[in-house]
């Protein structure tokens, strides 16, 4: 049995699912199990998977839509491997991902994640650098020349500071991923949860910037960003923000509390999302926007 697993919760767009099932096997080590778990109803998908033949696929299609929270919850449920890459549907691995992962965790069998090296494409598989990742790279995403090992308070900070892993492509422990899961109360926020859940467990991750692997995909227009726009992704936000902040303070992690309340990326997201709302007519979500971003943290929603 491969000690290396690829979940790939499906929902959308069949070519680029087919290119991120290519990707995934065609790696140059090809000790790896892959499993997607399809939350959508497109006609051709399951045909397509019965022909390629490979006994590393194991094809699932969901007898009635799950949703994004459920379906990646369902996921890590059916995860079996020593260690789980949770990958987008719409995301690429460059061939040498696996081998790369693999060789730290050969030097670090004891870690919890791996957050390896992450390039950004467009839609259209260009490589880009917007506003978002310009931000993630140069002001919340930690100095890291070759490898960093982190964990504790220092992650948590950092990441409750401003969120700047890239999830699809974090190489997970499978035992600890299996013992948290993700939260069902959260469906935007949901991979920063599971981050900081397995930090109060003890986790640790290795940031490694020695060589690109991964291929994140942003587009233009998102399911996300659509809520961003409706304000929806930031009640979320700071539902989650003044929970953690209290847990943070509870556990004797100031600096992870503190971060917590100023979320500070969060705020300069929502500020970047009112132009969009106001073309848009979104007069809630300005508000829900606007709120986000100039009060305080200490408010708590009843």
């Amino acid at each position: 049995m491969a000690t290396f697993e690829f979940m790939l919760p499906y929902y959308g767009d069949v070519g680029l699912m087919q290119a991120a099932v290519r990707s995934i096997l065609g790696q140059t080590d090809p000790d790896l199990r892959l499993t997607v778990v399809d939350d959508g109803k497109e006609p051709d998908v399951p045909g397509w998977f019965a022909e390629l033949g490979d006994d590393r696929v194991r094809y699932l299609r969901n007898e009635h839509n799950l949703g994004i929270t459920r379906n990646f919850q369902k996921c890590v449920e059916l995860s079996t491997a020593d260690h789980v890459v949770i990958m987008g549907c719409d995301d690429l691995l460059h061939p040498h991902y696996l081998e790369t992962v693999r060789a730290i965790l050969k030097a670090n069998p004891d870690l919890g994640m791996v957050q390896p090296g992450v390039e950004v494409i467009d839609g259209e598989g260009v490589v880009t650098a917007g506003l978002a990742d310009n931000v993630k790279g140069r002001i919340y995403a930690p100095s890291v020349n070759g490898r960093r090992l982190m964990g504790g308070e220092e992650l948590a900070a950092s990441v409750l500071r401003g969120n700047w892993m890239y999830f699809p492509s974090i190489c997970w422990r499978g035992e600890a991923l299996r013992a948290v899961n993700f939260r069902d109360e959260y469906s935007v926020i949901q991979d920063l949860a599971l981050v900081v859940d397995l930090l109060e467990r003890g986790e640790q991750m290795m940031v490694d910037n020695t060589t690109t692997v991964f291929q994140y995909r942003r587009h233009a227009v998102s399911e996300s960003s659509v809520q961003a726009f409706s304000g929806t992704r930031f009640t979320e936000a700071e539902r989650y923000f003044n929970a953690v902040a209290e847990r943070m303070e509870a556990r004797g992690w100031p600096k992870a509390a503190r971060a917590a309340k100023v979320r500070s990326a969060s705020r300069f997201h929502a500020i970047t999302m009112i132009p969009g709302a106001l073309r848009r007519g979104q007069r809630d979500g300005v508000r829900t926007l606007a709120r986000h971003a100039f009060t305080s943290g200490q408010r708590h929603e009843g």
